[in-house]
Formats: structure tokens, C-alpha cells, sequence
């Protein structure tokens, strides 16, 4: 193994240890933290074994150097400060690692105390909890107002229109569809459209209302789930009792 070799892996090292970084966000759960924890340590054990060759190597060269053509001294003390600095890096991507984890472990904690509250949170998909499923629209006038749902398919199975009333409307789905039969509970889209005065329609700024019942670790970040609807934790506008 020459010195340039040393160097090159000592690069790749570095590598590892950053791509474990960036992997705990890449990936979701206990299963990230492990996997991250695997490869940064397998990124140190790497850099260990390098650097152990590289000080024997730099020793065995040294000791057997031609005296008439010695070897380049400054070479070999700035190799030694670069594995240095890298092994430095890697000890703080490691560091990093685990203030992540331990930040999203308080984050999941925090997010737990929600769980049986009831929230509004900012979706296009309204959650149907035992049956029922709660929407909140500002109609910027007293108007008519159509609502419609769909299923994951994109089929519409239920509309309803109503009269708001300026400001802020709430509106119950009891669960059924056009034709009066209950749906299963879980996630449905939903539309809120507006009439206007000159016939055309303007989808109205709606949120919908559900029981928060756990919170995830996904890739994108801590997500709270409501029902069979999950969203991300900046979706939500308010906790109640």
C-alpha cells in the first residue's frame, strides 16, 4: 500500500462519515439511527486501520531512507496534519449524528403529548374519524358553497352545498356517500369551491379538524398522524383539549 493509496482511503473515510450524516435525514425510524451508527463507526475503524499504516509506512521510510537523497520531510509532516484533520472531521460528523438523533427523539416525544387532542391542521385531505370528518373554510362573502370528496381513485363520492356566511364555516361529514352508505374511515380528498357573483368558482382556504393519534419519523421529518391522515408538524394551526 503506497502513501497516495493511504490518502486516497482516508478520503474515502471522510466520505462515509459525511454520507452517514446526511443519512439520518434520508431515511425513516430506528432503522436510520442504526444504519447511521453503522457506517460512521465502520468510517472510523477505516480511518484507525489507514492510519496506522500510514504512520508505520512514513517510519519504515524514514528509517530506510537513502541518506545521499533524503526523503521529503515536509511531505510526510503535511500528510500526517491532512489525516489528522480528517479524523477531527470525522469525530464532529459523528458528534453531529448524534445531536440529530437525540433532536428528533425530542421532537417525537414533544409530538406524542398531542396524541387524543383534537387539532386543525392545514391538508387537502380531510380525515374520517369514527365516522365523522370536520372542515373549516373562510368565505370571503355570504355565498353558496360547493363541497366535494373523493376517494383515493380521484372518484367523487359525496358533495354538498350550502350558504356561508362571511368568515369562518365549519362543516360535518357524517361519513356517507351520494348514495346515503357509510364509507370507511381513513383520508379523503376534498375541495372547497366558492361562487362568485359573475358564475365562475374560487377554491376557498379550508383546514380540517381531526384527534391527533401519533406521531412518525419519515424522511421528510417528524410528521404527525390524524387518523389516517398524516401531515408535517408545520401543518398544524392549533392543539385543543
Amino acid at each position: 500500500m503506497s502513501l497516495a493509496t493511504v490518502t486516497s482511503q482516508q478520503n474515502a473515510a471522510l466520505a462515509a462519515a459525511n454520507a452517514a450524516a446526511a443519512g439520518l435525514t434520508g431515511t425513516s425510524g430506528t432503522s436510520s439511527t442504526a444504519a447511521t451508527s453503522q457506517v460512521g463507526n465502520t468510517a472510523i475503524s477505516s480511518l484507525s486501520g489507514n492510519f496506522t499504516d500510514f504512520l508505520n509506512m512514513l517510519m519504515t521510510q524514514l528509517q530506510n531512507q537513502d541518506p545521499t537523497s533524503p526523503l521529503d520531510t515536509n511531505q510526510f509532516t503535511s500528510e500526517l496534519v491532512q489525516f489528522s484533520s480528517v479524523e477531527q472531521q470525522i469525530n464532529t460528523n459523528t458528534s453531529l449524528t448524534q445531536l440529530i438523533q437525540l433532536t428528533q427523539a425530542g421532537e417525537v416525544m414533544q409530538g406524542s403529548a398531542m396524541a387524543g387532542k383534537q387539532v386543525t391542521v392545514t391538508s387537502d385531505h380531510v380525515p374520517l374519524q369514527n365516522g365523522t370528518g370536520v372542515v373549516q373554510f373562510t368565505a370571503p362573502a355570504a355565498e353558496p358553497v360547493a363541497i366535494a370528496i373523493y376517494n383515493d381513485s380521484g372518484t367523487q363520492i359525496r358533495d354538498a352545498n350550502l350558504t356561508a356566511v362571511k368568515g369562518v364555516n365549519t362543516w360535518t361529514w357524517d361519513g356517507t356517500d351520494g348514495s346515503g352508505n357509510t364509507v370507511p374511515d381513513g383520508s379523503y380528498n376534498i375541495s372547497v369551491m366558492g361562487a362568485n357573483t359573475d358564475g365562475s368558482t374560487t377554491a376557498l382556504p379550508f383546514s380540517v379538524v381531526g384527534t391527533a393519534t401519533g406521531v412518525l419519523s419519515q424522511s421528510n421529518g417528524i410528521q404527525l398522524k390524524v387518523g389516517a391522515l398524516t401531515v408535517p408538524f408545520s401543518a398544524v394551526q392549533s392543539v385543543g383539549n
